[in-house]
This record gives C-alpha cells, structure tokens and sequence, in this order.
C-alpha cells in the first residue's frame, strides 16, 4: 500500500472518507485521460488540479474535469480578474510544494481560492492528485468543497445549457 501523502494526512485529520489508488505512471502520460485510464474510470472522474494566476488576485486554483478544458475567460470573471493564465510548470514546485503531475489541492505550501467546476456536483466522487505521481484519491466532491471552501462553478468551455 501507498504511503500516506500530506493530502491523505489532510482528509484524515478532517474525518473525512476517501480511497486511495496507486497506478504505474510515467513522465510521458501524466495527464488525467491517461491516469482515467490505468484506474479503469471515465475521464470525467478525474479532476486535474490547475494553478493559475489572475492579474489581480494572484495565484488561485481550479479543478476541472480530466475530459474538459478550462474556460480562462470564465474563471477571470468568476474571480475578479481581468484575465488569468496558467503558472509555467516551473513554479509549481515554490508555489505549491508539488511538481507537474502530482499537484494535489490538499496540502499546498499556501492556502489559494479554489474553484470547482460544477460538473463534480452530480457525481459520487471525484478523483484528485495524492500529491505525488502515481496516486489518486478518490473522495466525495461535496466533503472537498468544504474542506478547501471552494467555489463551485462552470468553468469549462462546454456549451451552457
């Protein structure tokens, strides 16, 4: 079994239930289609972790379905910027104390505003990062909510219905 990662020791500390899975990564597939697949889910379980940096609030976070790209535009309206970009793969490591492909919301060096698209809202559970490559955590979406104070929303450029 997996070692507890800072993310896990967070959901334990707050009560909350969550499942841990371990898969066989590698540097060329670590995005979420590739993980929804070694896991046997629908992409649509996975949330990938984005941190991004509006103009005018900083560095902020956005989990987003593995199958969907994120709306930039939406996110900038939604948090009060004018625009906001992806931070270069670079700083995640400073910004978060996670490298590509393992960034968890959990745990982060800082505590950021996070925004959760609103397509978790109908599912059981999500999968985020464990906060290493190689491990999920799949965990109820509301329970997150709560514990990160996210702000759910649409955040993907899927049409609105």
């Amino acid at each position: 079994m997996a070692k507890k990662t800072i993310a896990c020791r967070i959901l334990d500390k707050a009560g909350i239930t969550y499942s841990l899975h371990e898969y066989v990564w590698s540097e060329d597939a670590i995005d979420a289609l590739s993980v929804a697949k070694k896991l046997d889910i629908a992409p649509h379980f996975i949330f990938k972790t984005l941190v991004l940096r509006g103009n005018h609030t900083g560095v902020l976070v956005a989990l987003v379905p593995g199958d969907e790209q994120i709306d930039l535009k939406k996110l900038a309206r939604i948090s009060g910027n004018k625009h906001v970009e992806l931070v270069v793969t670079k700083d995640l490591p400073v910004l978060t104390g996670y490298i590509r492909g393992g960034v968890s919301p959990l745990g982060m060096k800082k505590s950021y505003p996070c925004y959760l698209d609103d397509s978790a809202m109908v599912l059981d559970f999500i999968s985020i990062s464990a906060g290493q490559r190689g491990l999920q955590i799949f965990v109820d979406p509301h329970a997150l909510i709560r514990l990160l104070s996210a702000q759910v929303t649409s955040l993907t450029l899927r049409e609105e219905s």
